[in-house]
């Protein structure tokens, strides 16, 4: 027996998830109800509702679903590359909002600060990511910029880009951050290594290596507050 599945817009208009946002704004919206709208469509007999909780299921929620390439959400039924598109543009363009509530001009005083301010963007990425945080003498930041991506060693790591970006920028300090894709924060011999050398070749110009913290799934490891620098 087929069973009849009425399309969004043949819902009664209170119960659609655009018109209720339209309605009474997007803080009463499910999760589910918000994806929907960003996916617009179905396909083959599902509506968007039905495609966003299948996504949220399998992926556990935003993040899960977020930590998914354009490629890994082509995969899905119904997911073609326009609304993949749309998804990653939809998170990042949350995550540039965060940073721009928290960024620029902001101080950063503690490794806290630096966890809260580049989470969001590194923690559920695949692969390892280098950046370097510019501050100010009054440890305001200036900019940040991923000098590095891919696996991290000493023969990848260039002390000439850093103390070059460093410089460009008019920065008194800077902080290093990374991330470790398989989740635990604790830095390796390897990450060691080239805190010293990264620290060496930025003392030699005077710029003050203020931290290195690395991005686990749900905490953070700092160099700075363990004494390792």
């Amino acid at each position: 027996m087929v069973r009849y599945v009425a399309k969004i817009p043949e819902w009664p208009e209170g119960e659609r998830p655009r018109e209720r946002l339209l309605t009474h704004g997007p803080e009463p919206l499910a999760d589910v109800e918000l994806l929907a709208i960003i996916l617009r469509t179905g396909s083959g007999g599902a509506t968007a509702l039905d495609l966003a909780r299948h996504l949220l299921h399998k992926y556990h929620g935003f993040r899960g679903l977020d930590a998914r390439s354009p490629a890994e959400l082509c995969q899905e039924t119904g997911i073609g590359p326009a609304k993949a598109a749309q998804i990653k543009a939809a998170f990042e363009i949350g995550k540039r909002l965060f940073k721009e509530q928290s960024r620029v001009g902001d101080k950063v005083a503690s490794s806290a600060d630096v966890y809260a301010l580049v989470r969001g963007h590194i923690r559920d990425l695949p692969r390892e990511v280098f950046r370097v945080l510019f501050l100010t003498s009054r440890n305001k930041l200036l900019d940040e910029k991923t000098v590095f991506e891919g696996s991290l060693t000493e023969s990848v790591v260039s002390p000439r880009e850093v103390v070059y970006e460093a410089l460009s920028r008019q920065a008194a300090a800077v902080v290093f951050v990374h991330n470790h894709p398989s989740g635990d924060p604790t830095p390796s011999q390897e990450d060691k290594s080239i805190t010293k050398m990264l620290k060496d070749a930025c003392q030699l110009v005077g710029i003050t290596v203020l931290d290195h913290v690395i991005i686990g799934k749900d905490s953070y490891f700092s160099f700075a507050d363990e004494g390792l620098l």
